[in-house]
């Protein structure tokens, strides 16, 4: 079997205000090491921009819900250790790189010109082809507790189907890739 319960994995899923999908609102942070869950982080973020209906509709976050907290150039003093230990690690993982990467940028933040990171979609898809790899349908597989589009219970449920791959011995780690940052 593959020592996979060696690394650490930084697990996360953002929401965003709008479709823009340059901002977020939201972040879960879920990290795994020694083959476990060890830590959780959340946060609403404040995104400096205006929200579509749809977002608020689909994550319940709002104008409203994020004043008072803080702008992810303040939430990224916080986050940045969370994202520099282990491989990143999100459902769809293009997507929420993809975010960072234009928070980091729109900000004006540098940090590392790449980082390695793993996608539970496309795990999904090599090891259990014959079936749907949206969140919600591999929680219901798993048996998985899912609030979905809350990005706490988002980025812990990613966990969770990581574990489930680890321990059904996959070799999780053969997925990484690299994502470039600059």
């Amino acid at each position: 079997m593959i020592m996979n319960k060696m690394y650490t994995y930084t697990v996360f899923d953002v929401e965003t205000p709008n479709r823009a999908n340059d901002r977020m609102s939201a972040i879960g942070i879920t990290v795994i090491g020694g083959g476990k869950i060890v830590d959780e982080f959340y946060s609403l973020v404040n995104p400096e921009t205006h929200f579509d209906y749809f977002n608020t509709k689909l994550t319940g976050i709002s104008a409203e819900s994020v004043k008072g907290a803080p702008t992810f150039p303040e939430l990224w003093k916080t986050i940045e250790p969370y994202m520099s230990d282990g491989i990143l690690t999100a459902h769809n993982a293009v997507f929420d790189m993809g975010v960072l990467k234009k928070c980091l940028t729109g900000y004006g933040i540098e940090w590392k010109p790449t980082a390695k990171y793993l996608c539970t979609v496309k795990i999904g898809r090599g090891c259990l082809p014959d079936m749907s790899h949206k969140l919600n349908v591999m929680c219901e597989h798993y048996g998985i507790a899912l609030d979905h589009h809350q990005a706490a219970s988002d980025s812990r449920a990613c966990a969770e189907i990581l574990l489930r791959y680890i321990d059904a011995g996959y070799d999780v780690n053969s997925f990484i890739r690299t994502f470039k940052f600059v």
